[in-house]
């Protein structure tokens, strides 16, 4: 957008009208940037605790009924509410492990419930099965190492 033009007024009251008015406005501009910076901070701030609670809840569920829930959180939705550890067990040997949401090549859309398709156990896979995983609960760390890699 081009910037306003001001043509200059001809007397000298007018002129310093109209600087004076510029320097609010100028001075307004970084009042106005500063409260947007601040509420855009208080938004982030509570959809993070919003994700946060979203994810509680579904573990939660997922305790309570024992199955994938639809709807669940969104992969991106579990990374911002610190829950970025998907807890998995494969369906066939009964190990568990865990898996890092955030380098999943899945887009962050996805839900979480839906991954349970996606998500095979590697240990079974040597074995030439590829039985599905059983999701268990969302984590806000891995309690075991990855002793795979």
């Amino acid at each position: 957008m081009a910037p306003k033009h001001h043509p200059t007024p001809l007397s000298g009251g007018d002129r310093k009208a109209l600087s004076k008015e510029l320097g609010r406005a100028r001075a307004m501009t970084t009042i106005l940037a500063a409260q947007s910076a601040d509420a855009r901070a208080k938004g982030e701030a509570l959809i993070r605790t919003a994700d946060k609670l979203l994810c509680e809840s579904w573990n939660e569920r997922m305790w309570a009924d024992g199955g994938p829930i639809d709807p669940s959180p969104t992969i991106d939705q579990a990374v911002n509410g610190t829950y970025p550890w998907l807890e998995i067990e494969c369906s066939r040997c009964k190990t568990r492990r865990e898996v890092d949401l955030a380098t999943l090549h899945h887009p962050p859309t996805t839900f979480v419930h839906d991954l349970a398709s996606r998500l095979r156990c590697s240990k079974c896979s040597k074995a030439n099965r590829r039985p599905p995983a059983t999701l268990l609960q969302l984590a806000q760390r891995a309690r075991h190492p990855d002793r795979e890699t």
